[in-house]
This record gives C-alpha cells, structure tokens and sequence, in this order.
C-alpha cells in the first residue's frame, strides 16, 4: 500500500464519525479496570460525536479554524485579469443506473456550476483537475471526464484543458501548470468549497499560479436555531470537511 492510499484512511479514523467512535470504544474497555475512568472517556466520545453532528458547530469551526474568503465579485479589476477558470474536483458517484454512467458528487457538482455560471458571464475558457482520489475505487471514472460530460450537455461548455490523472490537490496544481504551460496561463480564477479554498490556493500558488479565489459552497446556517444544535448528516459532513482542512494545514499536505 503506497503512501496516498494511506492517507485517507489515517484520516478517516482520526475525524468523526470514527475518531469520537473509537474514543467511546476505548472507554468501554477501560471500564473493565477503572469504572469511573472507562465511563468518563466513553461518554466523552459520544458527546463529541453529538457536538460535531451540529450544523451550528461546524459553521463555528469554519469560521474559527480556516482563514474567510470572501465570494468573487466577477465584474472586479482582479477578475478582468484572469486568463483562466480551474474547476477542482471534488469525487464522483461511481453507480448512477438511472444515467447510465458515473455523476458528478454534490461537492463537485456544484463547483461545476459555478464554474459554469463564471465561464458564462466573463467569457474565460474553462479548466478542471481532477482524476481518481486516494480514497476513491480502482474502478472509478476519473473526475474531469464525469466533468466534461456534465459541462458538454447539460451547459453546452467545454473544456479547453484538463487533468484526469492526478489524485489529490498538490498533483492537481503541478499537472494543471503542465497542461496551461504552453499557452502561458498564470492567472487563474480557482473554483472549490469555501473551506478548501485556503489550502487549495496554497497548492495552485507553489505551482506558480497567480490565484484569485473563486470560492462556493460556503458555511451557513442551514434551519432554524434550535435544529442547527441537533445531530445532523450535514452538520457531520460539514465538521468533517473542516477539520480535515485543518488537519491538512497543520501538517502542511495538500
């Protein structure tokens, strides 16, 4: 097993829902020997779980542990000097029936269409990286080909460069600087989640791109208050995806 394949599953058994999981596990075991200890660490874990399921405490952790950006305004001086829009994948759903053949998944569908909505309102051509992930089956269609299907027939767009090879941020900046190097593309508009931004722009900046953020999918509220401190998927979701963000930062990976 290389080190990529690796890294998600370290990962996966440090974030929830398997970090808080395994805590709890950890103190039903030690209860064995120590009650009170064993009690302690398993209800810990639990309510750790519960914290980290609430919507409201994952906007707080985005807001909290990630640097803010701020959306694009397309119509600024920065926008006018971008060259080109890079679309980052975000996974695909392998098993789509009822299409025929794999779908964008929500994080990158919505980058799609934004990037989409970009393409369309300033002119600039289109860009998307994205190939088979780390954690994604050998078996699994690369991003940017699900991407260009998408872009070709539902918004008539196509794309003018592409990477389908890399498999995680750090291999999508340096082999998208390979494919835009013979056109002398620098300037670029960067279309990901909001809570990817800071380190996704890191990535495209140490690849030699000018980069101006073109963020979506921010951290909001989502319902009324009081199910806002409720567990919820997305609240799980949205925890999860901002502490891996920082989990990334800290240990400087891309």
């Amino acid at each position: 097993m290389s080190p990529g394949e690796l890294k998600p599953i370290l990962t996966a058994l440090v974030l929830p829902p398997a970090g808080p999981l395994l805590l709890a596990l950890a103190g039903l075991l030690l209860m064995g020997r120590r009650w009170l200890g064993g009690a302690i660490v398993s209800l810990l874990g639990i309510g750790l779980l519960w914290f980290l399921s609430c919507n409201a405490v994952g906007v707080g952790l985005a807001r909290t542990l990630l640097p803010q950006v701020e959306p694009l305004n397309v119509r600024s001086a920065q926008m006018a000097n971008v060259q080109a829009i890079v679309i980052l994948g975000g996974g695909v759903n392998g098993q789509a029936p009822e299409y025929g053949r794999a779908q964008p998944s929500a994080a990158t569908l919505e980058r799609v269409r934004y990037g989409a909505w970009l393409a369309r309102q300033t002119k600039k051509p289109l860009a998307f990286a994205g190939g088979v992930g780390w954690a994604a089956g050998s078996d699994m269609a690369p991003e940017a080909e699900v991407a260009r299907a998408v872009l070709h027939d539902d918004y008539g767009l196509e794309l003018r460069w592409s990477d389908d090879r890399s498999r995680d941020t750090a291999q999508n900046a340096t082999r998208m600087a390979e494919a835009m190097r013979g056109d002398r593309i620098q300037r670029i508009a960067l279309v990901t989640q909001a809570w990817h931004m800071p380190r996704a722009r890191a990535a495209y900046e140490k690849a030699g791109f000018q980069v101006t953020p073109a963020p979506t999918g921010f951290a909001f509220p989502r319902e009324r208050e009081l199910l806002e401190w409720l567990p919820s998927a997305h609240g799980l979701d949205l925890s999860r995806s901002v502490l891996r963000e920082w989990l990334g930062r800290m240990v400087g990976a891309y």
